[in-house]
C-alpha cells in the first residue's frame, strides 16, 4: 500500500457517530461476507494474515502484531503508536484481485468490524481502485469510540462511483495507543427490488418548472434560505440610481409556504454587499453601495463600510462596528470557528479595496487593522473563497467584472500564514467574470468545479468551460471538465440532496442575451446530463437560484440593460420528485448536534444516504459557502446511524438542512439541525 500523504489535512476528515433510528433496509443475517481471511486466522509467511497488510504513513513510531486477544477464533491483529508527529498507521486488505472485494458501480456496501481501542484516534478507511487511474484514497467513514472491550463498529459506504471495480478498507490510529481488530465483515446492501416507473411524461427525466402567480416585492440582487426555510430577499436600492437617491432601501422575508411578504426596514444600501449565515442563524451583511458613478466620472461606484446583522427572530437589522475600508463587491466566507473572513471589492474612493477584514463571532465585532494579518493582495470583485478542511481559502477564479488580474486566476490563501500559492490550470482566467464555483458533493473529496463564464470589458461571447481541481492532491491543478452543454455566464449551480449540481440560467453577453438551458451534473460520473426543463423566466444579471428545504429550486431576478427588472418567481421540481413516494424524517429529539455527540431521529422509508446541506446566501453567481455533506449510513440491528464529521471545517457551525434519500435519489424534506 502506497503511504497517502495528505499533509496537515490527513486527519482533519474525520467522523463521529450521530445515532438515529429509522425504518431502513438493514443487512440480510445471510447476505455473503465479501472478506477473505476476515478472522484473520490464515497467517502468510511474513507472520502476518494472508490478505492483510501493515500500512500508514508519517512520523511516528509504532509497532504491529499478532495477538491471541482475539474477538473470535486465536487471533487478532494489534497496533501500537508509542510517539506521532504527523500520519498514521493502519491493517489494510491486501491491494489486489486476489483480496480485495469486488464491487458493483452505484452499489452500497456494509462493513464491519469488531474493535477495541486506547484512543478516540481511530477510523475507518477506505481506499478504491479505479480502472483507469489506479488505486486511490475514497473516503474516511466513520471514527470509532474507546472501548476497553470489544465492540462492534459498523458503517454503510457511500454508492461505488463510476470506474470502481474493488475497494480495501481497514481500520486507521492516528494517535498514542493500542488498536486491536478482529472479524471483517463487507456485505452487498443495495436493495435488489427497482425503484417504481415513473409516470409523469418529460418530468420524470427533465423535471418540471412553475413560474408563480404573483411577482416579490423586491428587487431580489441578494437571496438567503433563513433556519426554517424562509427566504431574505435583499434589494438595496436595487440597481436605481433614482431609489438610492431617494434613500429607498427594499429587504423582504418570503415564505414560500404561504407566498406572503414581509417587508423590513433597511437602514443602508446593501445592494451589492457580501453576506454570510452566522452560527446563530443571524445573516451577517458587509459593505454595500455607498454612491453610484458620478455624471462627471469623477468617481465610479463606491463602497460601504457599514456592516449589520439580519435577525430573524426580529425580522431587523442591527448595526455592528464599521469594517477598516469600504467594500462594493466583497466576497464572505465563513471559518470553521464561526469567524468570517471577507476579501475585495471596491473602497470608498472607488479602487480596489486590499485590506483583508476579519469578523470575530466570539467578540461579535469586525477586528481592527492592527489585528489583522494582511497580505495588501487586490482579489477582485466578489472574489469566491472556498474554506478547505484545513482551514485555508481556495480562491476558485470567479468573481465580477475582472478583467488583466495578476497570477493563475486560482489560489489558496493562508490566512494564518499570510501567504497565497497560485494554483495552475483554469483556463481563460479573464474571461470566468459570472461564472460559479462550487465544492463538489461531497465536501469530503474536496473538489472545486467553475463553471462557465464571461468578461463584462471585453464582451467576448460567454464560454462553455468546466475546469475541476482536487484540492486533496499534493499538488492541485485545475483540470479540464466536461464542458457545459451551453455557453452562458451569470451561471447558477445548485447542489441538491441526491448528489448532483443543478445547473440552470444564464447568459450569453454582458446584461444581453438570455440563454434558456439547464442541465444536471453528476460528480460522481463527471458529466452532465443536457436537456433539464428550463425556467421560462430570463436569468441573467443579478439573477439566482437556490434550493428550498422541500428539495425544490427557486429562481429569482434578471437585471438587462435596459434598467429593468423582472420581479417574477420560478419553482423547479427536479426529477427526483416524480420517482415515487419520498422518505420521511418524521422526528427529531434534539436539533442542536455538538461535534461528537449523538442524536435521535426517526426516518419513515428504506434510505440509501444521508446529507447536511448548508443554506444558501447567494448573489451574482457566487455563494461559496454553499456545501452538501455526505453523512455515511451505519445499518444494523439497533436501527441506523449516520456520521458526521468532526472538522468544523467541512462543516462550519450554523443551521444546515439535514436530507435523506431512498436508492432512486428521491429525497425526503428536509429538517434543519445546528451544528456546532
Amino acid at each position: 500500500m502506497r503511504p497517502i500523504h495528505r499533509g496537515s489535512v490527513v486527519r482533519w476528515v474525520l467522523a463521529v457517530a450521530l445515532l438515529v433510528t429509522v425504518v431502513a433496509s438493514a443487512p440480510s443475517a445471510q447476505a455473503e461476507n465479501l472478506m477473505l481471511n476476515a478472522g484473520m486466522e490464515t497467517l502468510g509467511a511474513d507472520g502476518f494474515p494472508d490478505c492483510w497488510e501493515k500500512s500508514g504513513w508519517g512520523d511516528n513510531d509504532s509497532t504491529f502484531a499478532v495477538t491471541d486477544q482475539a474477538h473470535s477464533g486465536s487471533k487478532a491483529v494489534s497496533i501500537t503508536i508509542t510517539r506521532i508527529a504527523s500520519g498514521d498507521r493502519k491493517t489494510l486488505v491486501l491491494e489486489n484481485a486476489q483480496c480485495a472485494p469486488q464491487v458493483t458501480v452505484g452499489h452500497q456496501y456494509d462493513l464491519s468490524v469488531w474493535y477495541k481501542t486506547t484512543t478516540p484516534n481511530t477510523v475507518v478507511t477506505m481506499f478504491r481502485h479505479d480502472v483507469t487511474a489506479g488505486w486511490q484514497y475514497w473516503t474516511d467513514l466513520s471514527a470509532l469510540p474507546v472501548t476497553a472491550a470489544y465492540a462492534n463498529a459498523g458503517v454503510r459506504t457511500p454508492a461505488v462511483p463510476a470506474n470502481t471495480d474493488r475497494i480495501t478498507w481497514g481500520v486507521t490510529i492516528y494517535g498514542v495507543g493500542t488498536l486491536v481488530t478482529d472479524d471483517y465483515g463487507m456485505s452487498d446492501a443495495t436493495p435488489a427490488t427497482p425503484p417504481p416507473a415513473c409516470t409523469a411524461g418529460a418530468a420524470c427525466t427533465k423535471g418540471s418548472w412553475e413560474v408563480l402567480a404573483f411577482e416579490a416585492t423586491v428587487r431580489g440582487i441578494h437571496a438567503a434560505v433563513l433556519p426554517g426555510g424562509k427566504v431574505l430577499l435583499i434589494a438595496g436600492s436595487g440597481n436605481d440610481p433614482t431609489a438610492f437617491a431617494a434613500g429607498t432601501f427594499k429587504t423582504a422575508v418570503y415564505d414560500p409556504a404561504t407566498g406572503q411578504f414581509a417587508d423590513v426596514t433597511t437602514p443602508f444600501d446593501a445592494f451589492c454587499a457580501g453576506h454570510v449565515m452566522l452560527p446563530d442563524g443571524r445573516l451577517l451583511v458587509m459593505g454595500g453601495n455607498k454612491d453610484y458613478p458620478a455624471a462627471d466620472g469623477s468617481h465610479g461606484y463606491e463602497g460601504l463600510k457599514d456592516a449589520y446583522v439580519f435577525d430573524p427572530a426580529d425580522n431587523s437589522y442591527h448595526r455592528l462596528n464599521d469594517m477598516n475600508a469600504g467594500h462594493w463587491y466583497p466576497s464572505a466566507t465563513v471559518m470553521g470557528n464561526g469567524d468570517v473572513l471577507s476579501l475585495g471589492g471596491l473602497g470608498e474612493d472607488s479602487s480596489g479595496t486590499v485590506s483583508t477584514e476579519y469578523f470575530s463571532y466570539a467578540q461579535q465585532r469586525w477586528l481592527g487593522m492592527g489585528e489583522i494579518p494582511q497580505t495588501w493582495r487586490f482579489w477582485g470583485l466578489y472574489p469566491s473563497m472556498v474554506l478547505l478542511q484545513d482551514g485555508r481559502l481556495f480562491y476558485t477564479g470567479s468573481h465580477v467584472f475582472g478583467n488583466g488580474l495578476s497570477g493563475t486566476g486560482a489560489s489558496i490563501y493562508d490566512y494564518a500564514a499570510g501567504t497565497v500559492t497560485d494554483i495552475p490550470g483554469l483556463r481563460d482566467k479573464d474571461e470566468r467574470d459570472q461564472s460559479m464555483s462550487v465544492l463538489l458533493p461531497p465536501a469530503q473529496d474536496q473538489r472545486v468545479a467553475t463553471f462557465g463564464g464571461g468578461n463584462i470589458v471585453t464582451n467576448v461571447d460567454a464560454n462553455a468551460l468546466t475546469d475541476i481541481v482536487d484540492l486533496k492532491a499534493a499538488t492541485p491543478s485545475y483540470q479540464a471538465g466536461p464542458g457545459l452543454p451551453t455557453p452562458k455566464m451569470y451561471v447558477s449551480a445548485v447542489l441538491l440532496p441526491d448528489g448532483k449540481v443543478f445547473e440552470t440560467g444564464g447568459g450569453l453577453h454582458n446584461r444581453a442575451d438570455p440563454v434558456y438551458e439547464a442541465s444536471m451534473f453528476d460528480p460522481a460520473a463527471n458529466s452532465f446530463t443536457p436537456g433539464m426543463a428550463t425556467d421560462p423566466v430570463p436569468r441573467t444579471y443579478h439573477s439566482s437560484a437556490f434550493l428550498l428545504p422541500d428539495g425544490r429550486v427557486m429562481a429569482v431576478g434578471d437585471n438587462p440593460g435596459n434598467g429593468t427588472f423582472d420581479k417574477r418567481i420560478s419553482i423547479y421540481s427536479p426529477p427526483y420528485l416524480f420517482q415515487g413516494a419520498r422518505p420521511e424524517i418524521t422526528a427529531v429529539a434534539n436539533t442542536n448536534w455538538a461535534y461528537g455527540s449523538s442524536q435521535q431521529i426517526t426516518v419513515n422509508g428504506q434510505i440509501a444516504k444521508a446529507s447536511l446541506i448548508r443554506p444558501a446566501a447567494v448573489t451574482h453567481s457566487s455563494d461559496p459557502n454553499q456545501r452538501y455533506l455526505d453523512l455515511p449510513l451505519t445499518v444494523d440491528a439497533t436501527g441506523t446511524k449516520v456520521n458526521l464529521t468532526t472538522n468544523p471545517n467541512l462543516a462550519p457551525p450554523g443551521w444546515y438542512m439535514l436530507f435523506v434519500a431512498n436508492a432512486a435519489g428521491v429525497p425526503s424534506v428536509a429538517q434543519w439541525v445546528h451544528v456546532g
